[in-house]
């Protein structure tokens, strides 16, 4: 299991400390540090069946500074991969990848349904 996240952000505290208290062990990642590569977002995206729009940071000054809520709807899938591969900020945290299941931001009802069947 990997926990790509960056540690100073508060989600990813609570996502950890949710993991450690559930008992699974993981290999940390800080998104700021390795920031993924496209070709792991393009796989990450695939797995996780979400929107590629769910992989941005949203709420990240990047992300505001850019104006990407108006500008991400004209863009094509290469053009948003590579600007999502251009800095681990423009990221949304954290990421978790467990076999073929890839988590996207910590919602702790999803988690748990997902990595505990509950």
């Amino acid at each position: 299991m990997t926990f790509i996240c960056y540690p100073k952000c508060s989600t990813c505290k609570k996502a950890r400390a949710w993991l450690e208290s559930q008992g699974f062990s993981f290999t940390e990642r800080d998104i700021k540090a390795q920031p993924p590569t496209q070709e792991e977002l393009r796989e990450w995206h695939r797995r996780s069946g979400l929107p590629l729009k769910k992989f941005f940071n949203t709420s990240g000054q990047l992300y505001r500074a850019q104006g990407l809520s108006k500008k991400l709807p004209e863009m094509g899938e290469d053009e948003q991969f590579s600007l999502l591969a251009s800095d681990g900020m423009m990221v949304k945290r954290p990421i978790l990848l467990d076999g073929e299941t890839v988590l996207v931001g910590f919602r702790e009802e999803e988690w748990a349904q997902r990595l505990l069947g509950l």
